[in-house]
């Protein structure tokens, strides 16, 4: 049995669609270079994402990373708007507002982006039989679907499922692995919200997703997972931290995955 990296994807705009890459840089916060780099925020200066606002769920977005570019345009229409992320920021706030009916700012940030952990604001980590074993829960979902809900960041190939659970340990302390040649610590499981209940291009509810998945994470929970950082069942993927010594290290498709 041998981990590695079988698929590695970025986020350029939080909550919005991901890139799929063969490498990722290290920042000197911890995070990966590119993902949720941006983020959209309301007039009071809080997120706009899936939780707060159903249209996020209908935006379909597509990233010229290298010319820093992203496509905007409603599911299911072939209308694109392109806007340049450096340099037409204000059209794309406007173009964002209009959509949205509500002032939209962008905003970016080069050291960690916007994750959902600020503590632990390194990639999260899920195994493919991990989705695998998620999809066999639900007959109506493919593991390409369950992929979107979760939109983690590195997935490791070469285990079984959950296998991630032991990257993670009691609480105040961190597992170390190794990605390549970059050194991980490994938090805690990642508390989900309620974004992973609906289809990720329509925001249409799946029936009891969150009472299915929480008696089956139950149910499945291997011998090897730390119990106790389960004060419920509602979690999944491994949140990480990243010492300042590995910032301009690369993460490579293919990379080992040693404890």
């Amino acid at each position: 049995m041998t981990p590695y990296v079988a698929r590695l994807f970025i986020y350029p705009i939080k909550s919005l669609d991901r890139v799929e890459v063969e490498n990722v840089t290290i920042l000197a916060g911890g995070a990966i270079k590119g993902d949720r780099e941006f983020a959209m925020f309301d007039e009071k200066d809080r997120f706009v994402n899936g939780k707060r606002n159903h249209l996020v769920h209908s935006l379909r977005s597509q990233f010229d990373l290298n010319n820093k570019t992203v496509s905007l345009g409603q599911q299911d229409s072939q209308n694109k708007t392109t806007f340049n992320l450096e340099t037409e920021r204000d059209d794309l706030e406007n173009w964002l507002s209009k959509y949205f009916a509500i002032p939209v700012g962008v905003k970016q940030n080069l050291t960690h982006g916007f994750p959902d952990d600020t503590v632990s604001p390194g990639p999260t980590i899920i195994s493919t039989a991990t989705l695998e074993a998620i999809a066999s829960w639900y007959p109506e979902l493919d593991v390409e679907e369950v992929r979107l809900r979760f939109r983690a960041n590195i997935e490791i190939a070469g285990v079984p499922a959950f296998w991630e659970d032991q990257l993670f340990a009691k609480a105040d302390t961190t597992v170390n692995f190794q990605i390549g040649d970059v050194q991980f610590m490994g938090v805690n499981p990642c508390s989900r919200c309620v974004v992973i209940t609906r289809n990720p291009k329509t925001g249409e509810a799946y029936p009891h997703f969150q009472k299915i998945f929480i008696d089956k994470r139950k149910e499945t929970l291997p011998v090897w997972a730390e119990r106790s950082r389960f004060n419920h069942f509602y979690r999944l993927a491994i949140n990480t931290r990243l010492p300042a010594t590995e910032a301009g290290k690369r993460i490579n498709l293919k990379d080992v995955l040693k404890l």
